[in-house]
């Protein structure tokens, strides 16, 4: 099956039980991604029939997960559209009326057993080490019958009758599938207090919201072929159906709480940007094929090259040090003016400096967030560039404030200090020219030069460092460094 299906409609149909996790951030991205390369539409559905569980809070985390990943639906409860209302919840009469049509066609009873009684049904087959399954009792009851259980004041379910043969369809991702009819009971499609079950609800919004693809994850499998027998018996079009793998943490076990956060909105309060989330996501059980290397895509660019076809069968692994390091890359490409907005809150003891000295301020979070693990990482790495107050590193200060390595640098301070130009060639110049008179490497300088002036073992390159602090704050830190017991 190609992605040229007409018209392509899509659909994410959380439930509102709980917060939205990384693994239906990935089935939402996936089908975004798909309905967007097909000029589709992306449904959004509150699957919301548990009226017990359900939280009126845990739906707007639907909706604010959703935004902050930048998945934007084409229909749902805000944006409302020709096949709403959106909310299971507000469609119970609806799955009324298609349960009342499938028992008055015969394709569908009444099943009036108790819970005592399908305990016990249960509990015969499990000594008979038969599977657990519903017998059939009252699949052919006289009307004699059912008014006698409904005297008794008996509450039937309604149950599907599943015809012989098997229930077969080309998965996308797993290819042809087929299950035995016979190993699917006649199972419950409306609960006692008239209610639907989940496949039930699930496969009538399927077929009223002409949904033409369903992607989901993996364990939503065992469902699909109860959910095919409900389109036949209903007569709606059996959608095609992608499976994707199953997330595991870095143990290869089932990505849980363990493995840190898995709440999508967890992520953003640790300073995980929406476009690298989005692009890592998008690589979990998924990739675009042809040899390609580059890992680092755009939205529009990962629109035009999704396909179906290019899914994994493979479990994908949810990395977090992966993660991070795409969200760093983020971080250190993005424009110096969207940066600030997000380090701001990082940034409060310097931000008068910040704002007093705009383009000095932005050369120097261009060179300070060259080495950042993540954002708050910031604060220290510009730190020494516009304050003369920083903690030199202890091993640096060991290492490089030797007599001899001064003794060095005093010499460098004097070629410096004779300089005509203060710029990032003529700072490389000196030092290699101060070194190869002193039959020293470079290194002899560079080194002891950046714990002066910085603090720190490790930074940008030294010669665009030194031109950024300027001349007269890098001869001022190297006096004071050698001035330092």
């Amino acid at each position: 099956m190609n992605d040229s299906v007409t018209p392509v409609r899509v659909r994410m149909a959380p439930s509102p039980t709980g917060f939205f996790h990384v693994g239906s951030a990935r089935t939402a991205l996936f089908n975004y991604l798909f309905a967007r390369h097909n000029n589709g539409t992306f449904v959004l559905r509150i699957e919301d029939t548990d009226i017990t569980r359900n939280d009126a809070t845990y739906e707007q985390v639907i909706y604010d997960a959703m935004a902050w990943l930048g998945l934007s639906a084409d229909e749902g409860p805000k944006q409302g559209g020709e096949y709403g209302p959106y909310r299971q919840s507000e469609r119970f009469d609806i799955y009324r009326q298609y349960a009342r049509q499938l028992v008055e066609s015969g394709k569908a009873y009444l099943a009036y057993e108790t819970g005592d009684e399908l305990a016990a049904m249960k509990a015969d087959q499990a000594a008979k080490k038969l599977p657990p399954r519903y017998n059939g009792a009252h699949r052919d009851l006289t009307a004699e019958q059912r008014a006698a259980f409904e005297a008794e004041g008996r509450k039937p379910v309604v149950r599907l009758r599943i015809p012989e043969g098997e229930t077969a369809w080309k998965d996308l991702v797993y290819g042809d599938t087929k299950w035995r009819n016979t190993e699917i009971d006649d199972f419950v499609i409306m609960k006692s207090d008239t209610t639907a079950t989940y496949n039930f609800a699930c496969a009538i919004d399927d077929g009223l919201m002409k949904i033409s693809h369903v992607i989901r994850g993996e364990d939503g499998l065992s469902n699909t072929p109860r959910q095919i027998l409900i389109y036949q018996a209903l007569g709606f079009p059996v959608p095609h159906f992608a499976h994707l793998p199953f997330l595991l943490g870095n143990d290869r076990k089932k990505l849980s709480k363990r493995h840190g956060a898995v709440n999508l909105l967890e992520f953003g309060e640790q300073d995980i940007l929406p476009d690298a989330m989005f692009n890592y996501l998008a690589f979990l059980g998924w990739n675009p094929k042809g040899g390609e290397t580059q890992e680092f895509f755009t939205r529009e660019e990962l629109i035009s090259i999704f396909k179906l076809e290019n899914v994994n069968k493979a479990a994908a692994i949810f990395d977090t040090d992966k993660l991070q390091f795409m969200n760093v890359q983020y971080l250190k490409n993005m424009p110096i003016p969207q940066f600030l907005e997000l380090a701001k809150p990082y940034l409060q003891d310097v931000w008068s400096d910040i704002e007093a000295q705009p383009e000095y301020a932005a050369l120097a979070i261009e060179l300070g967030r060259e080495r950042i693990r993540k954002l708050e990482d910031i604060a220290e790495g510009v730190k020494y560039f516009f304050s003369d107050d920083y903690s030199v590193d202890p091993k640096g200060l060991e290492k490089h404030g030797t007599p001899e390595a001064k003794a060095l640098l005093g010499e460098l301070h004097t070629r410096f200090s004779a300089l005509p130009e203060w710029n990032h060639d003529a700072i490389e110049n000196a030092i290699r020219t101060l070194a190869e008179e002193k039959e020293l490497k470079p290194a002899a300088f560079i080194h002891p030069s950046r714990v002066a002036v910085s603090g720190k073992t490790v930074g940008p390159s030294l010669f665009e460092l030194h031109e950024a602090l300027g001349r007269e704050r890098v001869l001022g830190r190297i006096e004071k460094f050698i001035a330092t017991s």
